[in-house]
C-alpha cells in the first residue's frame, strides 16, 4: 500500500527500527509466502544502511488477539500477544530522555476546541512541565516568545485526562499557547534551546475558492461572504499544517498536498453551511537554477488483463513512464509509473469509467523534473443553459440527444449553468427550460410519454475533476452546480479570443 510505503520511508530515514506484523493468516486467500518478498523488495528499495535490512517478521490474528514468532503450524493452539510486546521491549531502542534538564518539547502535532482553544501536542524530551508554569516558545526562524502552560493533559488511551504535572517520556496537549505552530519548541524560560524543527513537504496542487458569484447565492449556505470564508481559512491553517493560502481579488488561492487534500477541505466546509466558489485545480511549480520544476507522482496501478490497454493508452496520452509491470497471484496486472501531478487531475474517474470500477490505483509523490510541455484536452465539451428558470422534461427529452446530462426535470438553472456534457468538441448553449406547446391538435406521436435517460449525478471529486480552466464549481451545503467562469456568452466569446 502507498501509506506504508510513505511512513516507511520516513521511519528508515530517521533511523527508526521496524518490527514486521502480518496479520490475518487465517484466511483461505492468505499469501504468506508472497507478502514476504514484497515486503524484503520494500525495504530493498527504502532501506538506508544494510542493518535496516534484518527485521523481525511475526504472524498474528489480530481479530483473536494471537501472536507467534514463526509462521504457526495449528493457528486454532492457544496464544495471545505476548510475543509483539516481547519483540517491541526487547527489539526497539527506549526513548532518550532527561528528566533533570531544562524543559523540551517539539510540537509535532495541533488541535483546536472551541471552549478551551488551541492544544499543542509533542512529546516531552526531557524536564517536566506543570500548569501555571512559564515557558519561552522558539519559533521556525529563531524568535523567542514568552508564554504560560494553563492546562496539561495526558493520553489514557483514547481519552485525553488533565494532570498537574507531566514528565520527559510522556505524551502530552498543552493549552494556553495561541501562536505556536507544528515544528516550534516548548523550551524552558530560562534555558531556551531549540529542537531541530519538522520539515513540511510543500504543495503541490493549488485552486481559487471565493465567495459564490452566481445567481443563486445566498440561497442555501448559511456563510457567504468573502470574510466569513476568508476566517474560516485561517482557523483551519491553525491545524491543517499542509495548507497555504494567499489572497486573490474578493477570494482565495488555496495549496496543499493533492487533490484529495484540498476535496476534504471543501467538504468540511460546505457541511458547515458555507457556500462558495472553486476553480479548477493547477499544479504548483518551483523555481530550480533558473528552471521551472513540476511535481511528480509515483502511480501504482493494479487491474484485470483485459483492460490493460485501456489504461495504458489513457496514461500514453498523459506522457506517463512505466517502470514495472508484473502479475499477482490472483491473475491481475500490477503496474507503476511515474507522471506528472497535472496528469493526475480528472485521471480517476476516466480509467475508473475504462476498467467498468474495477481499477484500483494509489499515487505517491515522486520528486521535482522541468515543465514539460500542455497536455491536450481530452474532455468533451460542455451543455450549457441558455434560459433561467426550471428545466422541463420536453426540453431534457431533446438536450439528451446531443450528450451526457448532469441536471434532471424541475431543477432550477441559470443562465451559463453547465447542465451536461456535448458529445462533440466545443460548447453547445442550449435551453433546457423550454415547455410543449399547448395546442388543440392532437396526433398520437405529440400525446406520447416522453423516457428520459436517467441524468448523471456527479460527485464532488467527480465534478472538481471535469472543470476546466473557464468554469467554476458552485458549492453549497445543498447542491453542486458546474458553470462557467462568465456567464453571458457574449463575454464568454470575448475571453475565448483574448
Amino acid at each position: 500500500m502507498p501509506q506504508t510505503k510513505f511512513v516507511l520511508s520516513k521511519a528508515l530515514e530517521l533511523g527508526l527500527k521496524p518490527i514486521v506484523l502480518i496479520n490475518k493468516i487465517d484466511k483461505p486467500s492468505r499469501r504468506i509466502d508472497e507478502v514476504e518478498d514484497e515486503v524484503a523488495d520494500l525495504f530493498l528499495e527504502l532501506a538506508v544502511d544494510d542493518s535496516q535490512l534484518h527485521y523481525q517478521t511475526h504472524f498474528s490474528i489480530g481479530r483473536e488477539g494471537k501472536s507467534w514468532k514463526e509462521f504457526p503450524a495449528n493457528s486454532d493452539a492457544d496464544a495471545d500477544l505476548t510475543p509483539i510486546f516481547d519483540a517491541i521491549i526487547n527489539e526497539i531502542p527506549a526513548p532518550k530522555v532527561d528528566a533533570n534538564k531544562p524543559l523540551q518539547l517539539l510540537v509535532t502535532a495541533l488541535q483546536y476546541d472551541s471552549f478551551i482553544g488551541k492544544y499543542a501536542i509533542g512529546r516531552l524530551s526531557r524536564g517536566s512541565i506543570k500548569k501555571g508554569q512559564q515557558i519561552t516558545l522558539i519559533k521556525r526562524d529563531g524568535t523567542q516568545h514568552a508564554g504560560k502552560i494553563e492546562k496539561v493533559f495526558v493520553y489514557r488511551g483514547l481519552n485525553r485526562e488533565e494532570i498537574d504535572q507531566a514528565v520527559a517520556g510522556d505524551i502530552i496537549a498543552l493549552t494556553g499557547i495561541n501562536n505556536v505552530h507544528i515544528g516550534e519548541t516548548i523550551a524552558d524560560k530560562d534555558q531556551p534551546e531549540a529542537l531541530p524543527v519538522i520539515d513540511i513537504e510543500a504543495p503541490t496542487i493549488s485552486m481559487y475558492l471565493g465567495p459564490n458569484t452566481s445567481p443563486l447565492k445566498g440561497k442555501e449556505g448559511e456563510f457567504n461572504t468573502s470574510r466569513q470564508i476568508g476566517d474560516r481559512l485561517q482557523r483551519e491553517l491553525e491545524t491543517n499544517v499542509a495548507l497555504r493560502v494567499r489572497d486573490d481579488g474578493i477570494g482565495f488561492v488555496v495549496s496543499g498536498r493533492g487533490e484529495l487534500h484540498l476535496s476534504v477541505l471543501i467538504e468540511t466546509l460546505r457541511r458547515e453551511g458555507f457556500e462558495f466558489e472553486v476553480g479548477r485545480p493547477r499544479v504548483v511549480t518551483t523555481q530550480k537554477d533558473g528552471q521551472t520544476m513540476e511535481p511528480v507522482e509515483e502511480l501504482l496501478v493494479e487491474v484485470g488483463a483485459e483492460f490493460v490497454g485501456s489504461v495504458s493508452q489513457e496514461l500514453g496520452i498523459r506522457r506517463a513512464t512505466l517502470l514495472k509491470q508484473e502479475q499477482t497471484s490472483s491473475g491481475a496486472i500490477r503496474s507503476m509509473y511515474t507522471l506528472p501531478t497535472r496528469a493526475l487531475i480528472g485521471l480517476r474517474n476516466l480509467l475508473l469509467t475504462a476498467t467498468k470500477g474495477t481499477i484500483i490505483m494509489h499515487s505517491l509523490p515522486h520528486g521535482y523534473q522541468p515543465l514539460g510541455p500542455k497536455l491536450q484536452q481530452t474532455r468533451n465539451g460542455a451543455l450549457i443553459a441558455t434560459e433561467a428558470g426550471s428545466t422541463t422534461a420536453y426540453a431534457l427529452d431533446a438536450a439528451a440527444a446531443r450528450g451526457e446530462l448532469f441536471v434532471g426535470p424541475g431543477v432550477t438553472v441559470y443562465q451559463g449553468m453547465v447542465v451536461g456534457v456535448y458529445n462533440r468538441q466545443g460548447d453547445l448553449d442550449i435551453n433546457v427550460c423550454r415547455g410543449k406547446q399547448l395546442t388543440n391538435m392532437r396526433t398520437s406521436s405529440s400525446d406520447g410519454a416522453i423516457q428520459l435517460t436517467p441524468f448523471t449525478n456527479l460527485s464532488l471529486e467527480q465534478s472538481i475533476d471535469f472543470i476546466e480552466d473557464d468554469e467554476f464549481l458552485e458549492v453549497t451545503p445543498k447542491s453542486l452546480r458546474l458553470r462557467k467562469r462568465y456567464l453571458d456568452p457574449n463575454k464568454r466569446k470575448r475571453a475565448a479570443k483574448n
